[in-house]
């Protein structure tokens, strides 16, 4: 191994102490009862597994289509040591983020590979039959589709991640099926393990929220308030009584169709509010901005604990 190599090598180590480390930290803010008791999903970890697991998958559908808190985090890079760690460090998903990260097609199937049993869904970068495709063959175990304006869009998006007869999914050999060795297998159980998320993060899916959860197969909307804000001409504005106000009425919508409820949150303290109104899948911190954080800390009180000479 040459020493680039070596080096490039260490530093991803060195990374995945560190955010294992500050990520155990934010979920014992979200979620205390379960530090010293990773959750089951880490038990079952099996890294480089051939194929998929789509009982685990249909687990987590069950779950999510449940109610039960469900805790992420995002993944924005391809390194194989962070995923291993996020595994084990007692989450519940990850989230992979191909939007506003530079994760090409096969960056997510690395990723999604190394996550072994843990489930992955892929935020896409548009909503359309290929990208939809693509993450889904890699094994992921589900989407999450930004952008989602209208109840004919959340439609479409569910047809083209559902096999025939509920939808217009393609067939090829890909990782999903183990690469045809498991064909019968998966088409048999697919369906019933994706799950499908939709963003609301304009004020035109506020406006066909109703319609949008009447969806048959969607699962679970998130809302984007950063991007709803923008559409409300109060970009960032997070607190302005429009963002507000079309918050309130997706979250009351959502309540009373029993459709399930999402979002983002920089920190565990952000996502607190959203947790008391009732969100259920949550993703706290993405990997490098949680790295950032935790060497600003650590220098912090490296620099804190010098001793006058």
């Amino acid at each position: 191994m040459s020493l680039t190599s070596q080096r490039r090598r260490t530093a991803g180590v060195v990374t995945s102490v560190v955010l294992s480390t500050q990520l155990d930290s934010c979920l014992a803010h979200s979620h205390p009862e379960r530090i010293g008791h990773h959750h089951s999903w880490a038990a079952r970890i099996e890294p480089g597994r051939l194929g998929v697991i789509p009982h685990m998958h249909a687990e987590f559908r069950r779950r999510l289509r449940a109610g039960d808190k469900l805790y992420g985090t995002m993944v924005t890079v391809e390194s194989p040591e962070l995923i291993e760690a996020l595994c084990y460090v007692g989450f519940d998903w990850l989230f992979i983020e191909t939007e506003h990260a530079p994760l090409l097609p096969n960056a997510v199937q690395n990723i999604v590979r190394t996550a072994g049993a843990m489930p992955c869904l892929v935020r896409l970068s548009r909503g359309d039959e290929v990208s939809i495709k693509r993450a889904l063959d890699a094994g992921a175990a589900g989407i999450i589709v930004p952008q989602v304006n209208s109840a004919a869009h959340a439609r479409l998006i569910v047809s083209y991640a559902k096999y025939a007869p509920f939808g217009t999914r393609g067939i090829g050999l890909s990782r999903a099926s183990t690469y045809g060795m498991k064909m019968d297998d998966y088409l048999a159980e697919a369906n019933d393990s994706t799950t499908v998320a939709v963003q609301a993060e304009h004020i035109d899916a506020v406006e066909n929220i109703e319609e949008i959860c009447a969806v048959e197969g969607l699962d679970a909307v998130l809302i984007g308030t950063y991007d709803l804000s923008a559409s409300l001409n109060k970009t960032g504005q997070l607190d302005a009584p429009e963002v507000v106000a079309a918050v309130a009425h997706v979250r009351e919508v959502c309540r009373a169709s029993g459709m399930r409820m999402g979002c983002f949150g920089g920190t565990p303290a952000a996502l607190k509010p959203r947790q008391d109104e009732g969100f259920t899948l949550l993703c706290s911190g993405a990997d490098v901005a949680v790295f950032a954080a935790a060497n600003q800390t650590m220098l912090a009180e490296l620099k804190n604990q010098v001793s006058p000479i």
